[in-house]
């Protein structure tokens, strides 16, 4: 079946159902808590999903992915198929309607020019901007009326829905944004904290990894939604205190990411105030292996850089031996029990894109060994292997949280076990997971040798999720830090099927491709190690309804829905 086919109405426009609300901000207040703190308002200047999810309520695409990953039209009526002319026959252009009488919050129009200028600034040279590989392959967008937007590719493009679709590429307004263009992006400070938006809230205050206070949007396009006349978004702290704020004090409405053990969430459930509720998506916990050297020896501006190659890690023999001492079966016992699945993969699902790879699975301490001695690491007087008068050292990071630091001590022992000595570190998941250029602690900095978190993309095509590990992505100084490239891995073969997966319509070809580029920064190089495909566990008040959990977007993709149970 050739993708083109399915293109030509295969594209389901859902319709969420709607319950009946008395008026606009009849139900008061909504509280929302995530334990990673959002650190700034603009999706496009941070890869964390805490900052993603929090903008969601605010800014919005044209189109998103609902719970069961199909994609639905948001500010739109429908969205373009073959079919319906909206995608051109060469597949070469998508072409998009805005919805009649669209407003911002400040009361103007949305038209065609802001969702050029969203691409002319995710596009700006010096940028760094951290959604980029959503706009790969466009050539331009070009605005033939106020409502009219058509996104014209380099080439066909058989999927075309990556532009301007899911909570990682909204409108922004152009009017609030055009003095921020390229390296000036992360000065517009206001702009950052504050979006005009079209979502059904809109910011009264924010305290950066802290508090944010939002107000129904009063220009929402629904003049009876959102229920909830103010949102409280509440982050910091940890995911135990967040569990217990729903499921047993009732003192908030929703929690986020309950990353704990299932055996904790059980416990808090029996408080008798809230309900868990969970769903597998693509979401996997990984490791990854820095390809650049981040010793504080090096002068800054070349510190985990390509100018540098990691002394240690370079060696593909130490990156997978480092892999084939992991336990992943008992990593799922200990951190997420049914709600986690050993994996190979970064790409778990769909079932279509997923590997049948399995070799990482079992847990190899003797083979791990071995590798270790033909790399030329002994073992010495002390246990640490050394090599040429170098100690084999690790620093190893990641986010404050409590199955986190279990996996890292597990880790740590298993990689004890095979001769390396490593060093644990753990930075508060709203810096970790921020963007703030100047901090040392960011997950994009990377200044330490492997790190451990999870992220998972839109939708259910993996196009721009590979696309993400090209060469050109890697963040370095010259992007702000930004890029989605975490690990600099760059093979330029990658970087070519990048390419033919981005013009490739058979659907049985795109899986292949698909499972293809997955191998190679997996299974093949073992620049990233995955660990766990890991359902994501949220919890909800009793008294708040119309919660719908999405993991193929961002999970509170319909907060305006949400309403008071009386």
């Amino acid at each position: 079946m050739k993708l083109r086919t399915i293109l030509m109405g295969a594209v389901a426009a859902m319709a969420i159902a709607p319950v009946a609300h008395a008026e606009r901000g009849s139900d008061g207040e909504v509280k929302i808590i995530y334990w990673q703190a959002p650190s700034i308002l603009n999706p496009y200047l941070s890869g964390g999903t805490k900052d993603i999810e929090a903008s969601s309520l605010i800014v919005e695409p044209l189109a998103r992915f609902n719970e069961k990953g199909a994609l639905v039209p948001y500010l739109v009526d429908e969205i373009p198929t073959v079919e319906n002319g909206g995608v051109a026959a060469d597949l070469t252009s998508i072409t998009w309607k805005l919805k009649e009488g669209l407003k911002w919050s400040d009361g103007t129009p949305v038209t065609s020019a802001d969702a050029k200028f969203t691409a002319e600034y995710c596009m700006a040279p010096d940028g760094g901007c951290a959604q980029s590989a959503k706009f790969d392959g466009v050539k331009s967008v070009e605005t033939p009326d106020e409502r009219t937007i058509v996104v014209n590719f380099t080439g066909p493009k058989p999927v075309p829905y990556a532009a301007f679709v899911g909570a990682q590429s909204p409108l922004i307004q152009a009017a609030q944004f055009k003095d921020c263009l390229g390296a000036k992006a992360q000065e517009c400070t206001s702009a950052n904290f504050g979006p005009i938006g079209t979502g059904p809230f809109v910011v009264t205050d924010f305290k950066p990894n802290d508090v944010i206070t939002m107000k129904a949007n009063e220009n929402y396009r629904d003049p009876a939604k959102p229920a909830f006349a103010t949102l409280t978004f509440k982050g910091g702290g940890d995911a135990a205190s967040a569990g217990r704020a729903v499921l047993e004090t009732g003192e908030y409405d929703y929690a986020w990411n309950l990353q704990l053990a299932p055996e904790v969430i059980a416990k808090m459930a029996e408080g008798g105030k809230g309900k868990p509720i969970s769903g597998f998506g693509t979401l996997v916990e990984r490791i990854e292996m820095n390809m650049t050297d981040p010793s504080p020896d090096l002068p800054e501006g070349e510190r985990a850089t390509a100018k540098h190659p990691h002394p240690i890690l370079s060696d593909m023999r130490v990156r997978k031996a480092l892999s084939m001492a992991i336990d992943r079966n008992l990593l799922v016992e200990i951190g997420y029990g049914q709600a986690g699945r050993p994996t190979c993969n970064l790409v778990p699902a769909p079932e279509l894109f997923a590997s049948p790879n399995t070799d990482c699975i079992a847990q190899d301490v003797d083979g791990a060994k071995a590798l270790l001695d033909e790399a030329g690491w002994t073992v010495g007087a002390d246990g640490v292997r050394e090599k040429d008068g170098k100690k084999f050292k690790l620093l190893f990071q990641t986010s404050t949280n409590a199955v986190r630091q279990d996996f890292q001590a597990l880790i740590k022992q298993w990689w004890a076990d095979i001769g390396v000595e490593t060093e644990l570190k753990n930075i508060d998941g709203s810096v970790f997971f921020g963007g703030d250029p100047a901090s040392p602690d960011t997950f994009q900095k990377f200044y330490a040798d492997v790190e451990m978190y999870a992220n998972n993309f839109d939708g259910t095509d993996p196009e721009q999720y590979l696309g993400q590990y090209t060469c050109e992505k890697a963040p370095r100084p010259e992007t702000q830090w930004q890029g989605e490239n975490i690990n600099r891995f760059c093979d330029p073969a990658y970087d070519e099927l990048v390419a033919e997966l981005g013009k490739t319509g058979e659907i049985s070809k795109r899986a292949e491709i698909a499972k293809k580029l997955n191998e190679m920064v997996t299974k093949d190089s073992m620049t990233i190690v995955p660990l766990v495909d890991r359902g994501r566990v949220s919890a909800h008040s009793n008294s708040l309804g119309g919660v719908v959990l999405n993991t193929w977007d961002s999970e509170i993709w319909n907060a305006a829905d949400w309403y008071r149970i009386k």
